[in-house]
């Protein structure tokens, strides 16, 4: 059933874009159990408060296909190979939310039966509305799509109220913060400055399907406790893409 909650909401469906590398925490390569729980605490934040989360997860924690491409791996071998470490990821966010009471469902743009559900819109979006996180895995389902471009194309597809870009800094900046600590943080940008610029924040055709559909990005810092409620709060974290 569908959270009751009386809190008023900036949102009322999100699209939640989580990296492979997220998954990592202290170690050089695999999944923490102790970031994924954690990841589960801010997801219940919105759950209780009546948001509906949908989840893309990328794979780089587990296989990062552009590595072995330029050692002369086939390029598409290595994206289907990237397409199940994101299934795999899928399948531990799953596991985290479940247990911490979270209704779940993982649903895959490749067939994999037995294992995850097939990807399907009207399902999905069903499942939403019932108060389940969905957790999108397998990219697009082609190849040469980051998941980046996979998330816009989801949260577009479900008609979510915006993407929201978890990153290890707290916005999106002129310059690396970490080595330029003159860098300066953006509060707002338009889709044609990310592109203009070349900030960064997500692929080209990421930022290109968003603008081409309105779709707003928030990136901001998912390691920040409370940041992803403050977001769907009406708070102004990290950097908000919009139109102009």
């Amino acid at each position: 059933m569908p959270t009751q909650s009386t809190t008023q909401t900036r949102y009322k469906r999100v699209l939640l874009k989580l990296s492979g590398e997220a998954l990592i925490g202290d170690h050089e390569f695999g999944i923490d159990p102790k970031v994924l729980d954690r990841m589960a605490v801010e997801i219940d934040s919105l759950v209780s408060i009546g948001v509906q989360v949908a989840i893309v997860i990328g794979g780089g924690n587990l296989f990062r296909g552009a590595v072995l491409n330029e050692a002369g791996m086939d390029r598409v071998t290595g994206d289907h190979m990237g397409m199940l470490a994101t299934m795999m990821n899928g399948l531990a966010m799953r596991d985290a939310l479940e247990r911490s009471n979270i209704q779940s469902r993982v649903m895959s743009a490749i067939p994999m039966s037995g294992i995850v559900e097939h990807y399907n819109r009207r399902e999905a979006t069903r499942d939403l509305k019932g108060g389940d996180v969905v957790v999108f895995t397998a990219g697009t389902g082609n190849p040469f799509f980051t998941t980046d471009s996979a998330a816009c194309l989801r949260a577009i597809e479900i008609d979510a109220d915006v993407v929201l870009k978890a990153t290890k800094v707290d916005g999106v900046y002129n310059d690396d913060p970490v080595s330029n600590p003159e860098a300066f943080k953006y509060d707002r940008l338009t889709y044609d400055q990310v592109l203009e610029s070349r900030l960064g924040v997500m692929d080209l055709t990421a930022i290109c399907l968003c603008r081409d559909h309105n779709m707003p990005v928030r990136v901001f810092n998912m390691g920040k406790p409370g940041a992803l409620r403050d977001i769907a709060l009406g708070g102004n974290e990290g950097t908000l893409i919009e139109e102009a």
